[in-house]
């Protein structure tokens, strides 16, 4: 199976399935000499561990990585960072009566077609449980890009028909940590939850949209033509399973508006020429300007649900499905954390490709 790695400077392989003995990664490219905090990596992984919330899968993983080469007395060496991380709660016997079925909106059918012989526990490599091993690595170069002013968040800005209506610049951002459904604003979030009640009741599942605002990218990352930056962090954020759309700046929205509304105005600032606006989301040609980069990440409902559904099965033969197990009603809270990681392996390798990463540190 071709597809497991991402990057170029720094590179990402990933490996396992929902329902083996392990999950894990090998990080490489990422610089030497600096320091890990494993403590904070691990705080990370439970933002989007699965057991949290009453709209979240129940299965439990505890998710703890587990460094195994590439870090010295807590300390990235410039060798391969390879990790894993244990599956302690698999239940493959959920998923016996699904072996010969084509689930609607699954990757059983494409998977099928593909390779032939098909891992159907929890959906093998397709499953979100290979998430897990892009918030680590993720979680690894942030703090990496703390060093270097970077920060980067997202948040739950719509859940179904429930939009938050605020731009993030209104927000307080650091509120969303706080939130059970990763939503910064209070009246917007308790509207969501009425809402995923409702779905939950029905048996039904629920997408939405995540956005996510990356501050402190210094002007210059990014290549023309076909390596534009907004081009990188759209492949990123289009592998992660169950995204069906990507925008950023003012996106789609673009299309509606008229050249004076949509123009950022270039004005002095006080150190240095910047744009009035920021309708260009922090990139213009491909580059980064130095303002905010921010983005969203739209995601379909899990295809998963205990309410009926019509399919067939392998031999042709006209079912109705019905699905047990455990699932999410809504995956959006728990992408976040997803969402997040895989900006944080973007804005890396396009530093490290720029040269603004240099390696080797001290401390």
């Amino acid at each position: 199976m071709a597809g497991n790695i991402i990057g170029r400077m720094l590179r990402l392989t990933s490996f396992g399935e929902s329902h083996g003995k392990m999950i894990g990664g090998v990080l490489d490219g990422f610089p030497s000499g600096v320091s890990l905090d494993m403590v904070k990596i691990n705080q990370v992984m439970q933002k989007r561990a699965p057991g949290a919330g009453d709209y979240s899968s129940p299965r439990k993983e505890t998710d703890n990585v587990e460094i195994l080469s590439g870090v010295f007395e807590n300390r990235t060496t410039g060798a391969p960072i390879a990790f894993f991380i244990a599956n302690t709660s698999q239940k493959p016997e959920d998923y016996n009566h699904l072996k010969d079925i084509y689930r609607p909106s699954h990757s059983s059918f494409s998977y099928e077609q593909k390779y032939g012989h098909y891992d159907y526990r929890g959906g093998g490599r397709s499953s979100a449980r290979e998430t897990a091993v892009r918030v680590a690595a993720g979680a690894i170069c942030y703090q990496l890009l703390e060093r270097y002013g970077i920060s980067i968040q997202g948040y739950v800005s719509q859940i179904g028909p429930v939009k938050l209506g605020k731009p993030y610049t209104q927000l307080d951002l650091n509120r969303a940590s706080l939130s059970s459904l990763r939503c910064p604003d209070e009246p917007t979030e308790k509207e969501m939850l009425t809402f995923l009640e409702e779905v939950k009741q029905q048996g039904d599942s629920a997408g939405g949209v995540v956005t996510c605002v990356i501050r402190g990218v210094p002007p210059g990352i990014g290549e023309p033509v076909y390596d534009r930056l907004q081009a990188i962090l759209a492949m990123y954020m289009l592998s992660i399973n169950a995204a069906k759309g990507f925008d950023y700046g003012e996106g789609f929205k673009s299309a509606e508006m008229k050249g004076s509304e949509h123009n950022d105005a270039f004005i002095s600032g006080v150190d240095k020429i910047r744009p009035s606006s920021n309708n260009a989301g922090g990139i213009l040609a491909g580059i980064s300007t130095g303002e905010d980069i921010y983005f969203r990440v739209a995601f379909k409902p899990v295809s998963s649900i205990r309410k009926p559904i019509d399919t067939i099965d392998k031999e042709g033969n006209p079912i109705i499905l019905e699905i047990g197990g455990r699932h999410d009603v809504c995956i959006v809270p728990r992408a976040v954390a997803v969402v997040e990681a895989m900006a944080s392996l973007a804005i890396t390798d396009c530093m490290l490709m720029a040269g603004k990463i240099q390696g080797n540190f001290s401390n």
